[in-house]
């Protein structure tokens, strides 16, 4: 029986070796676009607390040779915020960004993108961070871009808006007056 079958499966592995391939379809080439936004770094001063956006850059991922959009535009960089007050406590609520064109008006991000929201919490679950004074937070930022932005001339400004209260912040101390007296022991 052996005898039989052995040359059958030597006949069914040569025709499988033998057999054409299924043609491999290429794998598409997707290239990262960069685009810099000019300055690269923005300070801003809002009341008691102090902005800088610094490392902006937007980056597309695009596919060689068709041109089509793979990944749509995201902003990326660093937000670091500072409690400028001497004297006072502040609360960090949310933030986010905005994109403005010329004329001052917000760029639309487009159907199915995410509204650009900064996480500023200070662990999760948390809904806000607290700086004292000369205090200072760093987050990363990436969050989508609008494409329509990406168009020469189309984005002015990108705004920042961080809800952050202020809270009186007051040092106390405890004092506790005590005076001492020394007490000889009897010898005995």
């Amino acid at each position: 029986m052996f005898m039989r079958i052995a040359p059958l499966a030597a006949c069914a592995l040569l025709a499988a070796g033998c057999s054409p391939k299924a043609p491999q379809t290429a794998t598409p080439v997707i290239n990262d676009k960069l685009f810099s936004l000019t300055p690269d770094s923005l300070k801003v001063r809002a009341g008691i607390v102090g902005g800088e956006l610094s490392g902006l850059k937007v980056v597309e991922r695009v596919e060689e040779g068709t041109g089509r959009v793979d990944t749509p535009p995201r902003l990326s960089g660093k937000l670091v915020l500072r409690n400028l007050s001497s004297d006072q406590s502040v609360a960090l609520g949310g933030g986010k960004l905005v994109y403005l064109d010329a004329h001052g008006q917000p760029i639309p991000l487009g159907a199915g993108r995410t509204q650009p929201q900064i996480s500023l919490a200070e662990s999760y679950g948390s809904s806000s961070a607290r700086l004292e004074p000369g205090d200072e937070l760093s987050r990363d930022v990436d969050v989508d871009f609008p494409e329509a932005a990406l168009k020469d001339g189309a984005l002015k400004d990108i705004r920042v808006q961080v809800k952050y209260t202020a809270q009186p912040f007051k040092r106390e101390a405890l004092d506790f007056p005590v005076s001492l007296s020394v007490k000889q022991a009897r010898a005995g």
